[in-house]
């Protein structure tokens, strides 16, 4: 053969081949063809490496160093109320201190957190000016190599909480302003006659008089504040076809026209399918200053045999169930529960428990009253869960779960206009129920 066809071939990889298709022998592997298929390998093993890189629990590439990052600082503010969250990619520990305003220099009250463990992370501004109520302004800097601080300058101030949450990690801070529209009570005198054991009949119009008086006092409900739990990226519970972000938003929408029929004033967390953060919901309902706060949501169980209604308010659990379902909600695992119920015993000093109580009751009970006249509804009563949601809420509270999403009779219910309005006619008759109540005992 010519020496170039021969060349040719070796290159192709093919000249032993060739040969034995012409000598009818069984072709042998070229120490050609074993050579390339040598440096194919080589080639492919001198590929550089990626390196691995460490991620932690919210799946979060961590630094080299192993300080957390300090990724967001978000607030929502009003003229009584102000809440803070500094969103972080890993646990931290955490000091804060309270400095008193200086007006000699001008300088306001502050409120300084320290976290130990952390870096400032490339996309937090280094001041944010609000003004927009009691806060005036977020600053944040790297107080030292390994500790990111964190202050906040407020307009006054008259109480905070401090207080972290899980996945993703972050800390929030609450912060209270003294209410100077709520009039000083005076020492209560011994009455001796009173409008029910005296013949005095009071003059016409005061009644319109003690309904302005108890709004301005908070004792009545104007505003309601509707969260469908859920959302955007979190579908919350999935299956036999629903999602439950979808339930829970059709049915606010629902719920809120009714309560609007009422002459209730009715506030969305949301109106579609985005996500947002579980304590920026109940912030939202603080800055609008809502009289009541309702956080829609669909149950789910591993048994597809359980079904039913049940009405949350916070508190802490109290049972297997309620801290499954709480841990649930809040995206963390059961274990965690218990160093939350140790953070909300600290929490619950000023929180509208009883009230929260109160409007539980009388939603679970008037919707299971409705739902029955047509449908066989399991009564799983109200029960009390330490809720992100619900946490830090400065109006009686609750968490409506309004089925299991699990059960396919219940999710079949769940997709008819029809078993939906008569859920939300209940919630409604609820919602009117306890707004009686409170009035008849703040006009005794």
């Amino acid at each position: 053969m010519h020496a170039k066809a021969k060349a040719y071939l070796r290159k192709l990889g093919k000249y032993n081949s060739s040969i034995a298709a012409v000598s009818g022998k069984k072709p042998k592997r070229s120490s050609l063809d074993s050579a390339a298929k040598a440096a194919a390998v080589k080639a492919k093993s001198s590929k550089p490496k990626s390196s691995a890189k460490k991620t932690n629990g919210n799946g979060v590439h961590k630094d080299p160093s192993g300080l957390a990052h300090l990724d967001m600082v978000r607030y929502k503010s009003s003229d009584d109320y102000t809440r803070v969250v500094l969103e972080l990619d890993g646990r931290v520990k955490y000091r804060y201190q309270v400095l008193d305003p200086n007006p000699a220099v001008s300088r306001p009250h502050r409120l300084y957190i320290d976290l130990t463990g952390s870096r400032l992370g490339h996309d937090v501004e280094s001041a944010t000016t609000v003004s927009d109520g009691i806060l005036r302004s977020i600053r944040t800097g790297q107080y030292s190599k390994d500790t990111t601080r964190v202050v906040l300058d407020f307009l006054a101030m008259q109480e905070y909480k401090v207080f972290p949450l899980e996945n993703p990690y972050r800390i929030v801070i609450d912060v209270y302003a003294p209410d100077g529209s709520v009039p000083v009570a005076k020492a209560k005198q011994p009455a001796k006659k009173t409008t029910a054991n005296s013949k005095y009949r009071p003059p016409r119009g005061s009644k319109k008089m003690a309904g302005d008086l108890l709004e301005q006092l908070g004792l009545t409900v104007r505003t309601i504040m509707l969260d469908p739990g859920h959302g955007g990226k979190d579908p919350g519970a999935v299956a036999n076809g629903l999602r439950e972000k979808d339930v829970n938003l059709r049915f606010a929408k629902i719920v809120g026209k009714m309560l609007k029929e009422k002459g209730f004033k009715v506030q969305y967390t949301r109106l579609k399918d985005i996500f947002i953060p579980l304590e920026q919901r109940t912030a939202m309902a603080n800055v609008k200053k809502a009289d009541l706060f309702l956080s829609i949501h669909c149950n789910a169980s591993r048994s597809k045999k359980v079904n039913g209604l049940e009405t949350y308010s916070l508190n802490l659990a109290k049972s297997k169930d309620a801290v499954r379902i709480a841990a649930r909600e809040n995206a963390v695992d059961p274990r965690s529960i218990s160093d939350l119920q140790f953070i909300l015993t600290d929490l619950m000093v000023n929180s509208k428990i009883k009230e929260s109580r109160d409007l539980a009751k009388d939603v679970q009970g008037s919707t299971i009253s409705r739902v029955r006249r047509r449908w066989r509804l399991n009564n799983h009563g109200t029960r009390e869960a330490p809720f992100y949601v619900l946490m830090g809420a400065k109006m009686p509270s609750v968490l409506v779960e309004l089925g299991y999403l699990t059960n396919y009779t219940e999710a079949k219910r769940l997709k008819s206009d029809a078993y939906l309005q008569y859920l939300a006619r209940g919630i409604v008759d609820g919602v009117v129920a306890y707004k009686g109540k409170i009035e008849r005992y703040a006009m005794k």
